[in-house]
């Protein structure tokens, strides 16, 4: 069910001249990226004024571009709108609080999209494959997952999940880059390091995953991910597929001139002030 009729991000004409499997070109790439962008800021009014609440997970493997995905959506569009949400390990406390409860507390109200990078996945993945959680637990937790998200939905929850699926030689790839480059040296992690190891564990964890969760209310889309610039546009646009919205009538605005009732020389009282040096 769409709620709007053609748009700019389907206007697409320098699209024939990219085939699949080329290089994305950096023009068409920042062009489109733009037109989409325009498309999210108008989805962001339709969700304000509908009072939308949407939840979006970005599930995968370290080195997926999970991050670079949600920074793209998130770029043009209002942090009070678009809350990103990227929990670190849980607290003494939190470890004692039912499993779901970190979670629960960040869901939207009305007129909000959030974002989660990464999500109450961890227990059936990242807390699975390195024993952070009892056998137990992760059976009883995969059990409920999918009643849960039906909860949500039956709520009135939007729900979308992407699993950006990223191949063993790209990981390889970035992982390096991220070794030998100074600037992304902060996002290798020992536990990086140990997914590497443990590839296999955490392919048959997603397929564990993938069986028991993806669910005709709440389905898994996959978003293959070795070339990053497609990955992120073909995941905004499914986003923007995904959840139905109209551009909403803005009224025209005119910038009111200034009151000089009160009018005083308002930069000669700055002088005197510290300023920052004006290296540039």
């Amino acid at each position: 069910m769409k709620a709007k009729g053609k748009s700019k991000k389907d206007e697409n004409p320098v699209a024939a001249v990219n085939t699949k499997g080329d290089k994305l070109d950096r023009k068409f790439y920042e062009a489109e990226m733009n037109r989409l962008q325009t498309e999210l800021v108008k989805l962001q009014a339709w969700v304000r004024h509908k009072g939308l609440r949407v939840v979006v997970l970005f599930e995968g493997r370290d080195a997926a571009g999970k991050g670079g995905v949600i920074k793209r959506i998130a770029e043009r569009v209002s942090p009070r709108v678009f809350r990103t949400v990227a929990l670190p390990a849980p607290s003494d406390r939190e470890k004692t609080q039912l499993y779901i409860q970190r979670y629960v507390k960040f869901m939207p109200a009305a007129g909000e999209v959030v974002l989660f990078d990464r999500s109450w996945y961890n227990r059936l993945l990242v807390e699975h494959v390195m024993g952070f959680c009892t056998d137990d637990e992760y059976e009883r937790f995969k059990r409920n997952c999918a009643g849960f998200e039906q909860s949500l939905v039956e709520d009135g929850i939007i729900l979308v999940k992407y699993w950006l699926e990223v191949g063993n030689d790209e990981q390889k790839r970035r992982f390096h880059r991220r070794i030998e480059d100074p600037i992304r040296q902060w996002k290798l992690s020992p536990m990086d390091l140990e997914s590497r190891r443990r590839w296999y564990d955490y392919s048959r964890a997603r397929d564990a995953m993938f069986a028991a969760t993806d669910t005709r209310t709440a389905p898994w889309v996959i978003v293959p991910s070795d070339d990053k610039r497609r990955a992120r546009l073909n995941c905004i646009r499914h986003l923007l597929d995904v959840v139905p919205y109209a551009e909403v009538h803005q009224e025209p605005v005119d910038l009111p001139p200034r009151d000089k009732q009160n009018a005083y020389d308002d930069l000669k009282s700055l002088k005197g002030r510290r300023q920052v040096p004006a290296y540039y």
